[in-house]
């Protein structure tokens, strides 16, 4: 296909797409004369991956890159893919530097630890983890850190389902894409399940007479009321 119809079929505007290629995002396609050349429908799905990475996922296009690369080398673990996708995830919480977020590292250290994790020492999420820790300190809630052997156990458990789903993909190419989407999106995945869960618990926690008495009850999906509807007083 030419690149307009590329362009057409990826949804990513035709100065965006030669912008991909000179910075090496995205190979170039097949020249049939010095000013045209032919796009598979490898170009479309890479297009289309860059766009959700980077729209979704919030990656930067540095970042982006770089998963990329490693992506493409045959020669890199799937697990070193792992790792730059996971790397390239924009840190939460980054902390004000001083002793609150230095005893917030040494907490992570010790989770860890306690945990038998082989994590690398200089990982984003480390880190990011450490910030949050800092700031809930920070505005007088630290007592939600004494939970985070509780989140520590879903987060594992959701782990496992990831690689599940990884190990089902049989061709490189499928392997490793599923590597950085499931890592980057099933970032935001996770974190929208979990406000939804949030929801739920908390409409039959306090809404539902007898905190829960009626669970199932009239309206709504999961026992969350319909929207537009007026949820009587706790």
């Amino acid at each position: 296909m030419r690149i307009g119809e590329l362009s057409r079929r990826s949804g990513v505007p035709v100065p965006t797409i030669k912008y991909y290629v000179r910075e090496g995002l995205l190979p170039a396609g097949e020249l049939t004369s010095p000013n045209q050349a032919d796009y598979g429908p490898g170009h479309e799905r890479r297009l289309r991956l860059i766009r959700v990475l980077l729209e979704v996922g919030g990656l930067s296009l540095a970042a982006i890159g770089e998963v990329l690369e490693a992506a493409d080398d045959p020669a890199q673990p799937v697990f070193k893919v792992l790792g730059s996708a996971s790397e390239g995830v924009p840190p939460l919480g980054d902390g004000e530097a001083g002793p609150e977020l230095e005893r917030a590292r040494e907490e992570v250290a010790e989770l860890v630890r306690r945990r038998g994790w082989q994590v690398g020492d200089e990982a984003t999420a480390g880190e990011s983890l450490a910030g949050v820790i800092a700031a809930l300190r920070r505005i007088g809630h630290g007592d939600l850190v004494d939970l985070m052997d509780v989140y520590a156990d879903a987060a594992e458990s959701v782990a496992h389902a990831d690689l599940d789903y990884v190990e089902r993909r049989v061709a490189r190419e499928d392997l490793v894409e599923s590597v950085v989407v499931g890592t980057v999106l099933g970032e935001v995945m996770f974190g929208a399940l979990r406000r939804l869960a949030h929801e739920e618990v908390s409409f039959r926690r306090y809404v539902l007479p007898g905190g829960g008495a009626e669970a199932g009850g009239e309206g709504g999906v999961g026992g969350v009321a319909p929207a537009g509807s007026e949820a009587p007083e706790a």
